[in-house]
């Protein structure tokens, strides 16, 4: 007994980690390649972080279903990515195409890193000043510094 249920949990991973083209079966090798590359190109809206190759959510299996309809019709890759994204917007694609409302999102990292220099030279300088005025004793403070160092006194 304890063989057969080792024997099983051994097989399951092979098993979970079966092909897609199992499931989605097209005439031609290049078909079958955009349709594995497409899938896992695109993000499934529900999972978010997860490609639609790998998700088991229910509208991933959707766009599995539509991407394999159009790729086995003939479409071109920039068809069905285009069908896809005006289905579920542009949040299923992991690099949003470069347009004017996601210049945001493209210009925020370039921005804070930026920022942060700035802000790095700032205190760098402002330290650099301190530092300068600070050493700059006048006569009497020095004379005064010299007492207290060299003062030996009762303590």
């Amino acid at each position: 007994m304890v063989r057969v249920l080792l024997l099983v949990l051994l097989l399951l991973p092979g098993f979970a980690l079966s092909d897609t083209s199992d499931l989605y079966p097209l005439d031609s090798e290049v078909k079958e390649e955009r349709f594995r590359s497409l899938v896992k190109e695109l993000r499934c809206p529900k999972c978010q972080n997860q490609n639609i190759a790998d998700s088991n959510a229910p509208i991933a299996k959707d766009m599995r279903d539509d991407v394999y309809r159009m790729v086995a019709a003939g479409a071109s890759e920039e068809e069905v990515v285009s069908s896809v994204v005006s289905r579920f917007g542009e949040f299923v694609r992991y690099t949003p195409q470069f347009e004017g409302r996601t210049l945001v999102l493209w210009a925020t990292p370039a921005l804070v890193i930026l920022v942060g220099l700035m802000a790095i030279f700032v205190v760098v300088v402002r330290s650099r000043r301190n530092s300068e005025t600070a050493s700059q004793l006048t006569d009497e403070q020095r004379r005064r510094a010299d007492e207290i160092l060299n003062d030996t006194g009762p303590y």
